[in-house]
């Protein structure tokens, strides 16, 4: 293989928007990879309320909005690939996720490969995780791949989106990676109230203190006491969190459950990290700099914030190289991560729809 040019899509917890990354990936004893272009789309309020409720919705709804956020995805990649003229082998979509439940075999991502393969007549490789989850896995995380083969400089390799999810590093060359808990999701709830999209540089958290209470609440959630493999989505979320954080809402101002919400999570994260080494911190909680500085203070390894693009693109780019194992055959989910019963090849390929001429 000489090269391989792949958009990733990315879709994330924190309903951001579209994350699109054109990449090009070789490998020559190790694998090498650069982002050619990236951008992100915001979601129009419409799209982005239905995927808000969109697991309390009928049936019907659910099925609708699958193929129309895939059409959605279609139209975007056509719009990036006008815009930067790049040639893709194959598109690699996470899609978004709706249900995540492992503990019943059950993982949902919407937005629906067909439709982009349909739109864009490329090769879509999506569905990543349900193949993990009925080998028994967590269908999470699904970057601790990534992690070693594009990022082996670095011991540790945090993600701050919706949720905070690590990939530790061992020295014998393997791996072991879980979700920490909650991030962005809590913390632009708490914004939410207050107008904002999110905490600005976790400005509204600097100025808060913290409230012992909560914090030891958070802490003792059974979860955090849970050996790994482990992971959570929205469902666990609105279940064990979004209660506490309504209820200390009506106890405390913002800026102190804020305040609160970042010492939490920089304790669950803090707890993983045993040992100094080098930690790539990526994702827009990167960006919370109240945050960084409470991670920084509690943790014991050399902190590293990449470019701008590799905080904001780094998941899309791992996408791109899952679907660029699955295009060449190779392991791109590890036991190690998930729990599943084995290494495997996560994904599917859908294809292109060919036009006939007359």
């Amino acid at each position: 293989m000489k090269e391989l040019r792949i958009i990733g899509l990315m879709s994330g917890t924190s309903l951001d928007g579209l994350d699109l990354a054109a990449c090009t990936f070789t490998f020559d004893n190790q694998w090498c990879f650069t982002i050619n272009h990236c951008k992100t789309v915001a979601y129009s309020m419409s799209l982005k309320s239905a995927l808000q409720c969109l697991d309390t919705s009928t049936a019907f709804e659910y099925a609708k909005t699958d193929h129309e956020l895939g059409r959605f995805f279609g139209s975007e990649v056509n719009k990036f690939i006008s815009e930067i003229d790049f040639k893709a082998d194959y598109i690699s979509s996470h899609g978004h996720t709706i249900f995540h439940q492992p503990e019943i075999n059950l993982t949902t991502q919407i937005g629906h490969p067909s439709a982009i393969a349909a739109l864009t007549e490329i090769p879509v490789i999506g569905d990543f995780r349900t193949v993990d989850v009925h080998l028994n896995g967590q269908g999470a995380p699904l970057v601790p791949i990534g992690d070693l083969l594009l990022f082996n400089e670095y011991k540790y390799c945090l993600n701050l989106g919706g949720i905070a999810n690590i990939s530790i590093k061992d020295d014998q060359g393997g791996i072991r990676a879980f979700d920490t808990g909650i991030a962005n999701m809590a913390l632009n709830l708490v914004a939410h109230t207050e107008g904002k999209e999110y905490d600005s540089g976790g400005e509204m958290a600097k100025n808060g203190s913290i409230k012992t209470a909560l914090l030891e609440q958070l802490n003792k959630l059974a979860y955090h006491q849970l050996p790994a493999p482990k992971s959570i989505g929205k469902e666990w979320f609105n279940a064990k969190v979004k209660p506490l954080i309504d209820k200390a809402l009506k106890d405390y101002s913002s800026s102190d459950v804020l305040a609160t919400l970042c010492e939490h999570i920089a304790i669950q994260i803090a707890a993983q990290i045993s040992r100094s080494g080098k930690l790539l911190i990526t994702g827009g909680g990167a960006k919370n700099v109240f945050l960084i500085q409470r991670i920084k203070k509690l943790c014991s390894a050399e902190v590293t914030l990449p470019s701008e693009e590799l905080i904001d693109f780094k998941e899309a780019l791992i996408f791109a190289f899952l679907g660029t194992l699955h295009a060449t055959h190779q392991t791109n989910t590890l036991q190690a991560a998930t729990g599943s019963s084995c290494n495997h090849v996560g994904g599917c390929i859908y294809s292109p729809f060919i036009r006939k001429k007359n």
